[in-house]
């Protein structure tokens, strides 16, 4: 290996690994490593504030590779740096519970902060990660102690540009002057198709600039110019930064470098051979010099940097030592010591005193009781706060106040809940986004993405079915919570008066590893009876709520606007001596996860004759009434008319529940 060792060594060293990783797994994509590899090197090794020791250190860089196909080149770096990441690691490159999974995955790897692979939702989650930064900093800096300050780093590629939730989310990044974001477009004119020039020829310059970004163009294969561009880019305090880097991709490979052929397949083992040689790199493979090792290791420049930072943070601690510890119990995730205490104070207060509200206003009431016990409460609404009911006493809008608390996302759906994505892996909040619940299809990648990584995002969908009336079947949702409630790791809420809607807001703000979608009416519902047992018991997902006055004979099971059908279909049938009871169920995931005991309590096996109501398509609840029971819900689309009438058409009536439950008898 010639010495002294070089940029474009280091460089090499990722080309070497990726193109080595990919090749043993005869699967993967080396082009983009190779071709961001010099971009790579400056970036981690001038520039990113990083420990490798202590990948979780609360100021640290955040790095995203949003284009996440190219994950070789971040499990290089990994590697490299100092993490744990070990050669016989790459070496298990996409193999079965390795720690080199094809996309990067949180929780995985050491110094991996989010999963990409959906093009697009990388870059969403990054300017996640920058407002949580801006916006923790403002809470928690004190003049003479920036203990929160440091910057988000991005790849992108052609891909992710072409994704619409990249404008979503670039543009309100330029509206919320989110100064710290760096992104590099790596500009390779290449995707799985081949040249891109024949499907996409925007003007990137001019579309960034457009949405208020520092906009640069540099060679991506030449270090210094990227060094200057990096430093110009940290040296603007307001606009985010694009710095368009144009590559090679597969750059150094003979044959195939600049061709789709090296986008997602293994070289070869005799380009492989002919690349080594074009690169001057000698070693075998999976071997790196020492000197390469030595040049790459961040271990005691992190630790430095670190140490520097912990300094700080002591004093801050001594002059400050109640926001120090909030800042802490933030960061850790942890809920104020008095919260379930108070928690369960509100949801008594809530049956002590009955309303008939729509749901949507009973979330409104509890996110007004429970905000000010949780300052890191982060809301937002996609253009519909005052349908959502999501805005809040207390609430600051971030444009005008950047300590705020709340964010106006606009009609960014997808963009929202894939920022609310990053705010929640950056730590110090809890984000909560809202929407009508149709328009969840949007957003649904980005919802499967915060269950799939164990997220703690509050989903709030409104105006939850064919009960929103006259705006007709394009707003009212039918397919979509069969959807959620397939979603694994995914709390689905529907609750049917303010309690059970205290008590949803409650356990998705509890359940630490794991988001949820709280599902509410437009339309008002009647606040029901409960005893202190059955108040418990809503947390467990599914209880009890009216018992049967004779023998056992059938069970009715239904959730949020519904409940009002079965309790009316209820008294009647129970007027007629008929033993019948009601479940209501307003988390389904959260019930079947009870010990058995308590699930045959709620709804004995012997007991087959079961009627389940709701407003959405019927095929979900066949799990709990079986081939035996009926479910009287939707099969089709909706219509256009008052609700009282679309209730009336569809057959979602009491009248329809005792019709049923007298057949099944």
């Amino acid at each position: 290996m010639p010495t002294p060792i070089t940029q474009r060594h280091n460089a090499n060293a990722i080309r070497a690994l990726a193109m080595d990783a990919v090749q043993k797994a005869n699967s993967g994509h080396p082009g983009a490593p190779m071709g961001m590899a010099d971009i790579a090197e400056v970036l981690w090794r001038k520039f990113l504030k990083h420990n490798p020791k202590d990948p979780k250190w609360l100021n640290r860089d955040r790095f995203v590779l949003s284009n996440g196909h190219g994950s070789m080149l971040h499990y290089a770096l990994l590697h490299l740096s100092g993490y744990d990441v070990s050669i016989d690691d790459l070496k298990n490159f996409r193999q079965l519970h390795s720690k080199t999974p094809s996309h990067p995955e949180y929780g995985y790897t050491a110094g991996i902060e989010t999963t990409t692979g959906p093009l697009g939702q990388g870059i969403a989650n990054a300017v996640g990660f920058a407002i949580a930064e801006k916006t923790l900093a403002n809470q928690f800096n004190r003049d003479g102690h920036e203990i929160i300050n440091h910057n988000t780093y991005c790849f992108l590629g052609d891909g992710c540009l072409m994704e619409g939730i990249s404008h979503e989310a670039c543009s309100l990044a330029g509206t919320l002057e989110l100064g710290k974001l760096v992104v590099y477009y790596d500009d390779n004119g290449i995707s799985i198709d081949g040249e891109v020039e024949g499907w996409f020829s925007d003007d990137t310059q001019k579309r960034f600039e457009a949405y208020g970004w520092q906009v640069q163009t540099v060679d991506g294969h030449d270090s210094e110019a990227i060094g200057k561009a990096t430093e110009n880019a940290l040296n603007e305090s307001k606009k985010p930064s694009l710095i368009i880097c144009k590559t090679v991709i597969g750059a150094g490979s003979p044959n195939k470098q600049g061709k789709e052929d090296c986008h997602g397949a293994p070289l070869g083992n005799d380009e492989i051979a002919l690349t080594r040689e074009t690169l001057g790199w000698t070693a075998e493979p999976f071997v790196i010099p020492q000197e390469i090792y030595d040049a790459w290791n961040g271990v005691a420049k992190g630790e430095v940097v670190q140490g520097n930072w912990q300094a700080e943070f002591d004093s801050y601690q001594k002059a400050y030592p109640e926001l120090a510890k909030e800042l802490l119990r933030r960061m850790n995730a942890d809920l104020p010591a008095d919260f379930e205490q108070k928690a369960q104070d509100f949801i008594k207060q809530c049956q002590a005193n009955p309303e008939n509200i729509a749901s949507r206003k009973a979330s409104q009431n509890a996110i007004n009781a429970l905000q000010p016990l949780l300052p890191e409460l982060l809301g937002g609404s996609a253009d519909l706060a005052g349908s959502n009911l999501t805005w809040f006493k207390n609430a600051k809008a971030l444009e005008n106040d950047p300590a705020g608390n709340y964010i106006h996302y606009g009609v960014r759906e997808f963009g929202m809940t894939a920022i609310a994505n990053g705010i929640a892996l950056h730590g110090g909040f809890i984000p909560y986004v809202a929407t009508f619940l149709m328009f969840m299809e949007y957003a649904r990648n980005a919802v499967r993405m915060s269950a799939l990584m164990k997220q703690r995002v509050i989903n709030v969908y409104t105006h939850d079915s064919i009960g929103l009336g006259e705006d007709g079947p394009t707003h009212q949702p039918v397919e979509q919570l069969a959807s959620l409630r397939a979603t694994p790791n995914l709390h689905t809420w529907r609750p049917c008066d303010t309690v059970e809607s205290m008590v949803a807001w409650v356990e998705s703000l509890k359940a630490k590893t794991t988001p949820s979608a709280l599902i509410f009416s437009r339309q008002n519902l009647p606040h029901q009876n409960r005893d202190d047992a059955q108040v418990a018991n809503i947390a467990k997902g599914g209880y009890v709520l009216a018992k049967e006055q004779a023998d056992l004979q059938a069970i009715i099971i239904a959730t949020g606007s519904e409940v009002e059908l079965a309790m009316n279909a209820y008294q009647e049938l129970s007027g007629q001596g008929v033993g019948v009871r009601v479940v209501s169920m307003p988390c389904a995931e959260v019930f079947v996860s009870q010990d058995s005991a308590y699930r045959e309590s709620v709804l004995p096996s012997n007991v087959r004759s079961r009627v389940a109501v709701e407003a959405s398509h019927v095929d979900y609840w066949y799990k709990f009434v079986g081939l035996d029971g009926k479910v009287i819900g939707m099969t089709t689309f909706g219509e256009s008319a008052p609700a009282k009438d679309l209730f009336n058409h569809f057959g979602i009536t009491s009248e329809a529940v005792v019709s049923v439950v007298k057949s099944l008898i």
